[in-house]
């Protein structure tokens, strides 16, 4: 795409070409596909991270939440 426009005339329009625009129609709330994939990779993440913290300290959760 060039950043200049002939009209039917042959006349030269050089100012900017405005970019295509489109909607984006899928929905982003509520019980979708998109919002149950983000819920389960954020589980995997939390369950993760509380294994790394439970090997690297030696303490699991519960000693955690009782003593803070």
């Amino acid at each position: 795409m060039s950043s200049y426009t002939v009209n039917e005339r042959g006349v030269l329009n050089n100012f900017a070409v405005e970019p295509k625009m489109y909607v984006d129609d899928t929905d982003r709330a509520g019980f979708t596909p998109y919002a149950e994939l983000l819920n389960g990779r954020l589980a995997m993440i939390g369950f993760v991270s509380l294994l790394i913290l439970e090997a690297s300290t030696g303490h699991g959760l519960i000693w955690w939440l009782g003593n803070f």
